[in-house]
């Protein structure tokens, strides 16, 4: 796998934060390198049949789609989900090239490092969250870092499963 660097290039609370973010996106498209179609769409887990490395890397896309859009800019919400089906958006990453899911999810990266950069950190997400809170663009930068890395975890078990590829 490829060497991802952590260090910011400065220090500062944004750099810091957004460095990490960049890191652990990074790090989700590198564990898919030279992951064929059939292993992305593969279920490993016999509990989480939704849980491929592309329904993943969709996850991802549409999770920090949901929290920069919906939640912070207050969009109306056009993800894939419904109420029916809440996790459609891993289910759907089957359908789609493992290259098209993570070229989406690089394309939409950067135009959040954008929204990111034009708003400060204390700035108040639109739509409220749990009890009515509204949570800050900071909050949502360790939000999405910690949902990123998480799901890193995950990435990493499928793929030593598929191929025994570690690191």
């Amino acid at each position: 796998m490829t060497r991802i660097d952590d260090t910011p290039p400065a220090w500062d609370e944004r750099t810091q934060l957004t460095t990490f973010l960049d890191y652990a996106r990074d790090t989700a498209r590198a564990k898919c390198d030279g992951v064929s179609e059939e292993h992305a769409r593969t279920a490993l887990l016999p509990g989480s049949p939704l849980m491929t490395m592309s329904g993943l890397i969709n996850h991802l896309r549409w999770v920090e789609y949901y929290w920069f859009r919906v939640v912070f800019l207050g969009e109306e919400d056009q993800g894939p989900w419904t109420e029916e089906d809440p996790d459609r958006e891993m289910r759907v990453a089957v359908d789609f090239p493992l290259r098209e899911l993570l070229d989406a999810y690089a394309e939409q990266s950067a135009r959040h490092r954008e929204l990111v950069a034009a708003h400060g950190l204390d700035a108040r997400a639109e739509r409220p969250v749990r009890s009515g809170l509204h949570v800050d663009l900071r909050w949502i930068l360790l939000h999405l870092t910690e949902e990123t890395a998480r799901h890193n975890g995950h990435l990493d078990i499928l793929r030593e499963l598929l191929d025994g590829s570690t690191g």
